[in-house]
């Protein structure tokens, strides 16, 4: 079976692309992906959308704004505090979803997080590639990220910005509005994760500390389990594993 593609416009007027795989009929899940990347890459290329459609869910795959299919403006305005998460909440409405699973991998499990402190109630919730850090720490990194984004052509081999840049280049970001896109982020703090009444995954790679430790995000959510998967930050993306271990969470 093949992913569709498809698009909707946000209240702003920026058009986002979202990709399906799976019974239209069945449960829902919106499984978001992660920072430069896309919906192929991260959830369609690797087998992990199939596996999870399998278990008899509806993948709702989105390209975040700046990312993908989607658009990707070039104006500062087009950022403000949040943004993903409002798309989000905009496309789950246009999609009259009702009750849903929810999910992302990194900035996707950031903004997961961010749709359930704002009001968000899905069944259930995975939160991959993540650590209790991650989410209230974006500052550190976001600096990271800025850096990259300024020394672009000027990175070489063996630099820690490296494979950050060479993943941009890949993936063909707009560094223009990555920029705007990197300044809308909003923290998490650890207090707000009360918000988490229903049942979490956190998945993550054993050898993926990029955005802190996932133990301890288990241990500040109210109901969550951890489920270890090989690989680090980038390479658990590849390993079928991933997409298993969210298939085993949303059966169980």
């Amino acid at each position: 079976m093949a992913a569709t593609s498809h698009r909707f416009t946000a209240s702003d007027g920026v058009e986002i692309a979202w990709h399906e795989l799976g019974d239209a009929n069945r449960p829902p899940l919106v499984l978001i992906h992660g920072l430069f990347s896309n919906a192929r890459i991260n959830w369609i290329k690797y087998g992990h959308a199939a596996a999870i459609a399998a278990t008899g869910a509806r993948v709702i795959m989105p390209d975040l704004r700046a990312h993908g299919d989607s658009d990707a403006p070039r104006e500062a305005a087009a950022y403000p505090h949040d943004v993903l998460a409002r798309d989000i909440e905009e496309l789950v409405a246009h999609l009259d979803l009702g009750d849903h699973d929810l999910g992302g991998f990194s900035l996707g499990a950031r903004t997961t997080a961010r749709l359930v402190v704002r009001g968000a109630r899905p069944r259930r919730a995975i939160l991959a590639g993540m650590g209790l850090e991650g989410l209230a720490g974006w500052s550190g990194r976001q600096a990271f990220f800025l850096d990259a984004i300024d020394r672009f052509d000027r990175v070489k081999p063996g630099d820690a910005h490296y494979m950050t840049v060479q993943f941009m280049k890949t993936m063909k970001v707009d560094r223009v509005a990555a920029a705007h896109l990197l300044g809308s982020f909003a923290d998490t703090q650890p207090d707000d994760l009360a918000a988490f009444a229903m049942p979490a995954a956190v998945v993550c790679g054993r050898d993926d500390r990029d955005n802190g430790d996932p133990q301890a995000l288990v241990d500040a959510l109210p109901d969550a389990t951890l489920y270890e998967v090989p690989g680090t930050h980038m390479s658990s993306v590849t390993k079928p594993e991933l997409g298993q271990a969210i298939a085993d969470f949303l059966a169980a």
